[in-house]
């Protein structure tokens, strides 16, 4: 690998800014969805998109972005992403309709998956592994806790001015090109022996998580024909991908990574929190707004009282005696939140919104300690020179797996019982049960490799 970094390009800041930036757009809607859905007359699919869309872009390009930052150089990868999630921005802050603003989400998706792909894997390359690699990545596991609770925050406070969402937009725009300026600091890294673009293998891929993550969203209103159809355009590209992928020389993700234990609990570990924590944090404001009759400070609050615990955990770990490496670590930081989420048990119509408190504070523990350990174990496990590519996939597995949390939690919380809160039990159990799964699974993959 090359890398010409000077004593000023230090990668550390930038990227944790980026990192904090994705995540403050990608829960931009969820606190102000009520005033944007009002604004723009979306119905109940509508709402679903505005919350999924971003979804969309990350899921098809996180992947490619990895490949393409690996092939080209991630700094320029990087660059990109960031003028595409001021782009997408600027479409949201102007949207006349849901359809626009849908699109310009997608957009800020598939720039802030270039972002999320590449800056970690400019971190690995600028950080040696030891106690250098594990101070970043504790540092690029707090920024994403530090981004949902900005977010959260900084739309709430938005929510009390102008239109109370389209000023959260041109703010994500003026500081996306803002950290533009910044990336100079950055250095210059690409792959030393760059693999050749499997062109119709990146091609599939995108068709295949967007009709994944688009049937995910749609599927909330129930099984019609665009659900169907939209499965059965995945499933053919995800079957002709994997025909492509046996065939040509140099595959987008190596087979033999899916043999190697650190990465399986990488990929893993990420699609399972994925879909427990990200699924029952977003249904948090929901039931705190619906159900408990809390307003929009305290929906907020609860998310970032969840993101705030999760960055000071992430910064604690160079600091603990355990490094939490490999399957049979992320195993028990897997179980720990599981565990964590079911103090959130009990909750009904009468309950105070300390209940919801509760349960995100115990969980952000666990959490913030995952974020640092699955973003460390992304680039440890892949060659030196696809580290952009082992970045792309570990967050492919993210917000595949949140796009899935998201659509059962909310499916679950509208059909199981006679109110939210009875619904957010349920929800509860379920994404402890997923969390608890996986960890099973990793401690039989730590067993095996042993």
């Amino acid at each position: 690998m090359e890398i010409k970094p000077t004593d000023l390009a230090r990668p550390l800041l930038p990227v944790a800014l980026g990192t904090t930036l994705v995540l403050v757009a990608y829960v931009a809607p969820i606190v102000a969805l009520p005033a944007t859905a009002g604004d723009l007359g979306a119905g109940a699919g509508g709402r679903a998109w505005i919350l999924s869309s971003m979804s969309v872009g990350l899921a098809a390009a996180l992947l490619v972005s990895g490949v393409l930052g690996d092939r080209f150089g991630r700094r320029v990868a990087y660059d990109a992403g960031l003028a595409l999630l001021a782009l997408g921005a600027l479409a949201c802050a102007a949207a006349p309709d849901t359809a626009v603003l849908v699109a310009g989400r997608v957009v800020q998706g598939a720039g802030g998956a270039a972002v999320l792909a590449c800056g970690l894997s400019l971190l690995a390359a600028r950080y040696p592994p030891g106690p250098e690699r594990l101070r970043a990545t504790s540092l690029w596991g707090a920024s994403v806790g530090l981004g949902i609770a900005t977010g959260c925050l900084l739309t709430a406070a938005v929510g009390e001015v102008g239109t109370g969402w389209r000023e959260v937009y041109v703010v994500h725009a003026v500081t996306a090109l803002g950290l533009v300026a910044l990336s100079s600091r950055l250095g210059a890294s690409w792959a030393e022996h760059p693999r050749r673009v499997d062109v119709p293998g990146l091609v599939l891929l995108v068709v295949a998580m967007t009709a994944l993550v688009a049937a995910l969203t749609e599927v909330r209103d129930g099984v019609d024909a665009v659900v169907v159809l939209l499965a059965v355009v995945a499933s053919v590209a995800v079957a002709a991908l994997g025909r492509v992928e046996r065939r040509v020389a140099e595959p987008l993700l190596d087979p033999a990574l899916l043999r190697d234990p650190g990465f399986v609990a990488a990929t893993l570990g990420s699609f399972v929190l994925g879909i427990s924590m990200i699924g029952l944090s977003s249904l948090t404001p929901t039931v705190a707004q619906v159900g408990l009759g809390a307003g929009v400070w305290s929906s907020a609050g609860l998310a970032a009282l969840w993101a705030g615990t999760s960055v000071v955990t992430s910064l604690s770990l160079r600091r603990l005696p355990w490094t939490f490496a490999g399957p049979r670590g992320v195993a028990v930081l897997l179980t720990a939140v599981g565990l964590a989420q079911l103090t959130g048990l009990g909750l009904g119509a009468g309950s105070g919104v300390w209940r919801l408190a509760v349960v995100m504070v115990a969980t952000g523990l666990g959490t913030g300690l995952l974020n640092a350990v699955l973003g460390r174990e992304a680039v440890a496990n892949v060659p030196p020179d696809r580290t952009a590519m082992g970045s792309g996939a570990n967050n492919t597995a993210r917000y595949v797996g949140a796009a899935v949390g998201v659509t059962v939690t909310v499916i679950i919380a509208t059909h199981v019982g006679d109110s939210v809160a009875t619904g957010w039990n349920a929800a509860v159990v379920f994404c402890s049960a997923v969390l608890l799964g996986g960890a099973a699974l990793l401690a039989t993959v730590a067993r095996r490799a042993r």
